[in-house]
Order: structure tokens, then C-alpha cells, then sequence
């Protein structure tokens, strides 16, 4: 594959991912939502249906890795790091545009989180905090404890994944995919209370940085200071992933 194929993959498959993702957070979210308050279950399916979309689009231009943390586990695995950077730069570009692409879609909702003065337009109540439809918030913050969450869920997130790998029937039969969007769901209803589970440092950097910049009224803090964790837990848990598997497997 070249660079332009995996750019190109990546940035597609990634957008694709978050504008699922971030469309179910925003329509559990937002109020005037059809879907609001219909709960975690939902958010869960709609991440693993994001997966199964974008890396099935993505799959015949780069492999649809998505994900800098599976991208490393594969490095780390096969030993070739030289187009890691093409995807890493694909991934988090397309974390970007999907996120713009999801508040493009909520675009009345955004604009109707508050009541305009002198008008009848958005509602009076409390805005509604946004953050948590583009990136990951701690329900209880422990700099430790969610670091350990995000390191554990995403081996179980790469792990598996390195290991399909050996089940020849899995590529065979095209259904790699598939298992994979189900593992994700799998990992947010199981593992996803602490913190939302990012086990994917583009998915919650990419639209964080485009939080920070979107014109939404009263959206609220974008909550840097915790932004390092969902980046450096993947991260680790990645490489983590990629040596458990060389030294078991």
C-alpha cells in the first residue's frame, strides 16, 4: 500500500468512526434529540457499528486500523515501523473531520443549547455540557485509576485483534471486521464506565482539539488537563498488546 492509499484509508475510515461515535454521544446528549437519554447500551453499539463502518471502508485502501494504539500493536508485532507515521497522521485528521462532520449533522441541537435573548429559540434550562460527545470524561477523576483503566481496555482491545490474526478463516471470510466492532461494544459495556472508554488516542484527541475550536454556545471547558490520559493509556496498552502477543503467541 503507499502512503497516499493509507492517508487516504485512514482519514475516511477514522471520519467515519467519530461521526458515528460522536453522532450517538450527541443524540443521547443533546436535548431535541429523538434519541436523548436512551443510555449507555446505545452509545456502545453505535461506537462498534462506527468501527464496523469505517474499517470496512477503509480496509481496501490501508487495512482500516483506525487507531494508533492497534496501529502500534501491528509495528510492534511485525517489526515494520516506516509507514506508522502515514497512519498516525491519517487517524488523527480523520478523527478531526468526523467530528465536524458530527456537529454539522447535531448542528440545530448545538445551536438550540441555549435560549437566544428575546427569543423562544433553544431552551432556558442549564446548558448542556458538550465535551463528553466528542472526547472521554472521568466519572470519577483519579489520574491513576483512569490511566490503568485506559492501559487495561485497550490490551483487550489489541490483543484480541493481533491474535484473530492467527484464525485464517476470520480474513478468509471477510468477518475480521465484524468481530472486531463487536469486541468494541463488548469493551464499552464492560470496561467503559470509569471513563468512556477511549482506547483510541486519535478518537478523543482529534475531536477534543475540534471541541476547542467549534462555536458552540455554553459549551463548556474542553478539560485539557485530562486530555493526557486517553493519549498516553492507549498508547501504552498498545505497546503492551504488541509485546504480550510476540512473547505468548
Amino acid at each position: 500500500m503507499s502512503n497516499g492509499h493509507i492517508f487516504v484509508g485512514e482519514v475516511i475510515g477514522t471520519a467515519i468512526l467519530i461521526l458515528f461515535g460522536a453522532g450517538v454521544c450527541a443524540a443521547v446528549t443533546l436535548r431535541y434529540s429523538k434519541a436523548r437519554a436512551s443510555g449507555w447500551v446505545v452509545i456502545a453499539f453505535g461506537w462498534g457499528f462506527g468501527v464496523l463502518a469505517g474499517a470496512y471502508t477503509a480496509a481496501p485502501l490501508s487495512g482500516g486500523q483506525l487507531n494508533p494504539a492497534v496501529t502500534i500493536g501491528i509495528a510492534i508485532d511485525t517489526g515494520k515501523w516506516g509507514k506508522v507515521w502515514v497512519y498516525l497522521l491519517g487517524q488523527l485528521v480523520g478523527a478531526m473531520l468526523g467530528a465536524v462532520l458530527a456537529y454539522l449533522v447535531y448542528l440545530a441541537q448545538f445551536q438550540a443549547n441555549v435560549r437566544k435573548e428575546g427569543t423562544t429559540e433553544g431552551t432556558a434550562d442549564e446548558p448542556v455540557p458538550t465535551l463528553g460527545i466528542f472526547s472521554t470524561i472521568p466519572e470519577i477523576r483519579n489520574p491513576v485509576a483512569n490511566l490503568i483503566t485506559e492501559i487495561i481496555a485497550t490490551v483487550a482491545l489489541v490483543l484480541p485483534i493481533l491474535a484473530f490474526g492467527l484464525t485464517k478463516g476470520l480474513g478468509e471470510s471477510g468477518t475480521t471486521v465484524l468481530i472486531v466492532s463487536l469486541l468494541v461494544v463488548g469493551i464499552g459495556l464492560s470496561l467503559g464506565g470509569p471513563t468512556g472508554y477511549a482506547i483510541n488516542p486519535a478518537r478523543d484527541l482529534g475531536p477534543r482539539i475540534v471541541h476547542t475550536f467549534l462555536p458552540i454556545p455554553n459549551k463548556g471547558t474542553s478539560d485539557w488537563g485530562y486530555a493526557w490520559i486517553p493519549v498516553a493509556g492507549p498508547l501504552i496498552g498498545g505497546v503492551l498488546a504488541g509485546a504480550i502477543y510476540n512473547a505468548a503467541f
